[in-house]
């Protein structure tokens, strides 16, 4: 179930032609539940995507109803360009689910210096969003693979609470965190700021001792 597992959230992964293979390669996370709480970290990288600069802004406000992920491209240095399609991917989605695009993060990964193909990655908005389901989540999972030989998932549940996630990275996770992307859930009923302590306790011991440059 990924990152479904957790009540309140619906996902969907397909196929927007964006990678030449035809493999899936646009997702798509909502959070349909009754809080928006949210927190997030990035990368360490003095280079970062547009995708990464949106998204930081975006959850300044520790709020957050949806994320949009695609492979294929990581919309990284590609200048104002890059910046205004990260743009009009969350004014996309924010069209389609009915919420602001203040409220949608925007990930990316793939090639870099390439600009995304917007008119397949627009397109694919609502298509991908016309099949978001509470069972979505592996296909979501499947849809942000890049080099990947398999699609992560992880459940874990304690008591009355479940958190979900979803991750892709392979090869290569350098410097902290750049290259891989991971989308946690939680039905756990939290503010933002407990999010946030919680979520950079755990990259402390996990994700911040990882640095695999190959």
């Amino acid at each position: 179930m990924s990152v479904t597992a957790a009540k309140g959230f619906q996902a969907a992964g397909i196929a927007a032609g964006i990678k030449e293979n035809g493999n899936p390669d646009l997702a798509l996370v909502v959070n349909t539940g009754p809080r928006r709480a949210a927190a997030g970290v990035f990368t360490s990288n003095r280079v970062k995507a547009a995708p990464v600069l949106w998204s930081e802004q975006v959850l300044k406000s520790g709020q957050l109803s949806a994320v949009v992920l695609n492979s294929g491209g990581a919309n990284a240095c590609t200048g104002p360009k890059g910046f205004q399609d990260t743009h009009a991917t969350a004014e996309k989605v924010a069209e389609v689910l009915d919420i602001g695009a203040g409220e949608v993060a925007v990930a990316s990964t793939g090639l870099i210096g390439l600009l995304l193909p917007m008119d397949k990655l627009l397109p694919g908005v609502e298509t991908v969003a016309a099949q978001l389901s509470e069972h979505g989540g592996e296909k979501a999972a499947i849809a942000i693979k890049t080099t990947d030989s398999v699609h992560k998932t992880s459940v874990v549940t304690k008591g009355s609470w479940t958190v979900g996630g979803m991750a892709k990275g392979a090869g290569m996770l350098a410097p902290g965190l750049a290259t891989m992307l991971v989308v946690l859930t939680t039905d756990a009923d939290l503010e933002s700021e407990a999010l946030d302590r919680a979520l950079r306790a755990a990259t402390r011991t996990t994700f911040d001792r990882v640095d695999s440059d190959g």
